[in-house]
């Protein structure tokens, strides 16, 4: 699945499914007397302690010598918002901003210490009482006899006991096959549905376990018996109860009749509008399953292992039509004058892969290696089609080549969808999409059509990664999308090389390195059992991470050795299901212990930090683990099997320079010819580590690139200055360090050194910025001087090559929000010639955002965006007025956007992320919509799945500029007062 998408701002954009997490703001010692510009470094101290929360909002903060480590935001307010009771959600406080009293101060060690051993305490006096025996703990209080049945089992909604006791189905019933009957009512927005589904059974039993969810499940029967239901709705799950024994070894079919109501969130079987050309509303049902939906749209076991084949019925009015994932049998006209479209048999999946949808689309098609590939959109929309089936039919092409087998459907429908919460989802021969990530309008530009070629090669890669071979449990998700990320960026590489992803590949893992840096990630590979642990694992970890550690595996087995290895695992798992060390099975195991090597990247957190010390011709290398914490004398014993590739001043930009050194060990040494003058590890940034040359090796660095910079790969180059900042951050170096080595960046004319360079020293300055602190004002000048000339190079009317978009977009970008005049002069001119024409003179589609988001400053210029945003039928521009629309500095408008973002009126919901993201990056509205957040969470949560990309994103987006003590104890109060 393409995860949840929101914009990164204008620097260079990382692929639109891992975007959802928003940038950690570095750090600085602002505790000291902020000095007047120049900016002096010695002025700033660029590390993890100071007066303010680190990365994510929350990850730490420096307020006296017995601090504690504070975990990132996602994860503080995860434990509070996203895993309470729906029910204890306290009523929402008046919507005004509070000052926090003077008086109101963090809690000493000693204090948090007490508190938490008070917690221990009742928490373990409560489960002693709830285990006595005969004795229940209810809201009754403690009744007599108990059996020892009724201390192990849960009870049902009917009072009775519930016959299982784990959150995980059991396995001695396996589903062979479903027969699904589904009718959906788009004027009463409800639906019927018949399933009948065959099973095997392993073991006697006399109950069978099975998934539901918000299901009036009217009738069920087994061999046309009726039997006893009951249920569980906590676990989602009901258990159909039979007097006598199902026998070990036979088949039974269990047929159960259900209806209810389309849902009104992006999950399960939903409703979706749109408003045509004309004015009129259009309704519309689809489906979104993943990670564990199927059960809301029919009783299934809804496990990744659980594979059955499909026949599904769909009943459907005339002036609809209907898709499901396999092509369609027939349609038979029933006698109440409604269709009923029948689809053919399916191979064996998983049911998060099931979908369907009822709509009136219109689609365009073209068969590719024996596959009809069909693209669908409203029809006022066909126009836009043509360049995703384009697209989708050279991907397809190139999958089955590389893989060496060849997709197994008939059919492969891309749909989108006018309502769609994530990138993308790639259900089994039906995969949905945002509007924005399949449609290109006819002046859209590369930008745009990277997003669109870059999701569809993501979706189509999991038709093998995920599809034809699966997880077996959700702790390996980074299987399906760690691969399908990988795809996506050597595919397009491959099959589009105009469209220059390799700047985006690098830039997603300079942001995945950020997110893993921190206390709150997690190892790739995690257990998970609730629903919300479930959702949590569709992050920057599984994707990002994922792709990273496949990027790093490739470039040290050679890219044909890594192939064959994907083509047996492939082979050898087709149809089945997988677990880490499948995969790490599958690759030659001569020349390197794949296993052991990446089983240290997958089942551990974080990733390490390689020191480099050089003593003539020997070269001593350490590792450790590359963690920003408060607690620095705290150390970890983890240890990775690295495989450190370097070049040097003799060889340096070409793969055939590289050398490779395993590390395994905490520290080793090796030997380089004596007349080396310098190396640079890590190639291109391959690997996933960061390195450290200690003085005598940055200063070799340094000064050979600023002599000429070009005897590094830009990749290098970028890697270098990412690194600084990282080291920085650690406290490793001095920040005047990092700004010796940007002073070649007037010699550099490479996207990807220059918008990384750009893109570190912004969220500093943004989170200067919110503190409202004097050196906000000598950081901006300090940027601007680096990078005006560049600034004013730029052209506002051709269309250049899409590094140089990227580029000119970040840059312009920041210009006009810094208020640089030529930047605002100019934008306000294209705008109003824009206005002039009533929207139909054309802006290159990398520079619309920058444009509007100037003319939004003015009542008139946000009215005319705000008309112009209502009639558009260009996704892609629309999302760019809309970002534009949010940085209003006008608050009254920003929250009338969060409000009708809310309701979804004039601004559909799915988009609400997206403005709070972009409310949030402003100075006028983050408190606001912080605010905003906590009043609404009982709403937002009904809209958004808990643990969500949605809701991952709207917790980062408003706590990750925070930076003071007060606004951290505001979060933790907020935390406290939520359990």
């Amino acid at each position: 699945m393409e995860p949840f998408e929101s914009d990164r701002a204008s620097l260079p954009r990382n692929m639109i499914e891992n975007s959802m997490f928003e940038e950690e703001p570095d750090v600085l010692d602002l505790a000291k007397e902020t000095p007047a510009y120049p900016l002096d470094p010695d002025d700033m101290v660029y590390e993890p302690r100071s007066s303010r929360l680190l990365v994510r909002g929350l990850g730490e903060n420096d307020m006296d010598e017995e601090e504690e480590d504070y975990e990132s935001s996602a994860r503080l307010l995860g434990m509070s918002f996203m895993n309470r009771s729906s029910s204890l959600r306290p009523s929402a406080s008046p919507y005004a901003r509070q000052e926090q009293s003077s008086s109101c101060t963090m809690p000493s060690n000693r204090t948090l210490l007490l508190g938490v051993f008070v917690l221990v305490v009742v928490a373990s006096v409560a489960m002693v009482i709830y285990f006595l025996p005969k004795c229940t703990l209810t809201k009754e209080g403690c009744h007599t006899v108990n059996t020892s049945m009724e201390l192990i089992y849960p009870r049902a909604t009917n009072g009775e006991l519930f016959p299982w006791t784990s959150l995980r189905l059991p396995v001695y019933v396996q589903p062979v096959h479903y027969d699904l009957l589904i009718h959906p009512n788009l004027t009463t927005m409800t639906f019927q549905g018949t399933v009948s589904i065959t099973i095997d059974v392993l073991n006697d039993t006399k109950n069978v376990i099975l998934h539901s969810s918000g299901l009036q499940i009217t009738n069920v029967t087994v061999q046309d018996k009726e039997v006893k239901k009951l249920e569980y709705q906590p676990w989602q799950q009901i258990a159909l109860k039979f007097p006598e024994d199902l026998k070990k070894g036979q088949t039974y079919v269990l047929t159960m009749e259900y209806s209810a109501n389309l849902s009104n969130s992006y999950s399960g079987f939903y409703n979706s509008s749109y408003v045509d050309k004309g004015g009129n509303k259009r309704v519309l049902a689809a489906t979104q399953f993943e990670p564990l939906a199927a059960r809301k749209a029919f009783p299934c076991f809804d496990e990744p292992a659980l594979k059955a084949t499909f026949l599904i019925k769909i009943k459907r009015e005339t002036g609809y039509i209907s898709l499901s994932n396999m092509p369609k049998n027939q349609t038979v006209e029933l006698s109440d004058g409604l269709l009923q479209d029948e689809f053919e048999k399916s191979v064996r999946m998983s049911t998060y892969l099931v979908a369907f949808i009822v709509a009136n689309f219109t689609q365009i098609n073209q068969i590719a290696s024996d596959t009809l590939v069909s693209v669908y959109a409203v029809p006022d929309k066909v126009d836009q089609l043509d360049y995703a089936l384009g697209c989708a039919v050279k991907l397809l092409k190139f999958y089955n080549t590389l893989f060496g087998i060849k997709f197994p459907l008939k059919k492969l429908d891309l749909v989108a969808i006018p309502d769609f919460l994530a990138g993308a989802m790639e259900n089994w021969g039906l995969i949905t999409f945002r509007e924005r990530t399949l449609l290109v309008g006819n002046h859209s530009s590369l930008m745009d059509k990277q997003v669109v070629a870059s999701v569809i090669a993501h979706e189509l890669a999991h038709q093998w990664f995920g599809n034809l071979v699966t997880m077996k449990w959700w702790n390996d998700l980074w299987l399906n999308e760690g691969f399908a990320t990988y795809m996506e960026y050597t595919s397009v590489e491959k099959v589009f090389p105009e469209l220059e992803i390799g700047n985006d590949f690098l830039s997603m893992r300079f942001k995945s390195l950020a997110e893993d840096s921190l206390n709150s990630s997690r190892p790739i590979s995690t257990e998970v059992a609730t629903p919300e642990q479930v959702e949590e694992m569709f992050d920057s970890v599984s994707y990002e991470k994922g792709a990273s550690t496949l990027l790093m595996l490739s470039s040290t087995l050679t890219e044909e050795k890594f192939y064959k290895g994907v083509s047996e695992y492939l082979e050898k798992y087709r149809n089945m299901n997988t677990d880490n060390e499948d995969l790490w099975n599958s690759f030659p195991q001569e020349e390197y212990n794949v296993v052991d090597m990446m089983n240290t990247w997958t089942l551990q957190k974080g990733f390490p930090l390689v020191t480099v010390n050089r003593t003539g011709a020997q070269v001593s290398v350490s590792q450790e683990h590359f963690l920003l914490k408060v607690n620095k004398t705290a150390k970890s014993s983890d240890l990775w099997h690295i495989p450190l590739t370097y070049v040097n001043d003799s060889c340096s930009t070409s793969p055939n320079c590289t050398q490779l050194f395993l590390l395994k060990d905490k520290t080793a040494t090796f030997k380089v010819p004596k007349n080396v003058k310098w190396m640079k590890f890590n190639f291109r940034n391959n690997g996933f580590y960061i390195v450290n040359y200690g003085e005598e090796g940055w200063r070799a660095l340094i000064e050979a690139v600023k002599e000429n910079h070009e005897v590094l790969t830009p990749e290098d180059r970028a890697s270098l200055i990412n690194n600084l900042f990282a080291l920085s951050r650690l406290g490793k170096l001095s920040f005047k360090q990092v700004m010796n080595l940007l002073v070649y960046l007037e010699h550099e004319n490479h996207t990807a050194p220059l918008t990384e360079a750009l893109y570190q020293l912004d969220r500093i300055y943004r989170l200067l910025d919110k503190r409202q602190d004097l050196l906000a004002s000598s950081m901006k000048n300090y940027i601007l001087n680096l990078f005006v000339d560049k600034m004013n190079s730029q052209s506002w009317e051709q269309d250049l090559p899409l590094s140089k978009q990227e580029l000119r977009s970040a840059l312009l970008e920041v210009a006009c929000r810094y208020g640089q005049k030529n930047c605002t002069d100019r934008a306000e001119h294209v705008f109003l010639q824009w206005v002039a024409s009533n929207g139909t003179e054309r802006i290159p589609g990398d520079l619309m955002k920058v444009v509007f988001s100037v003319g939004a400053q003015s009542n008139a210029g946000w009215e005319m965006l705000l008309q112009t945003y209502t009639h558009s039928i260009v996704d892609a521009d629309r999302r760019k007025m809309l970002a534009a629309l949010a940085s209003s500095q006008d608050v009254r408008k920003v929250l009338w956007l969060l409000q009708e973002s809310l309701q979804g009126s004039y601004v559909k919901t799915q988009e609400l992320p997206l403005i709070l993201h972009t409310v949030c990056r402003n100075f006028a509205g983050h408190l606001y919509a912080w605010d905003f957040v906590k009043e609404n969470w009982g709403k937002i949560t009904q809209k958004f799945p808990i643990g969500s990309f949605a809701i991952q994103d709207i917790i980062m987006s408003t706590t990750s500029y925070f930076s003071t003590e007060r606004l951290l104890w505001e979060v933790c109060r907020q935390c406290l007062h939520s359990f």
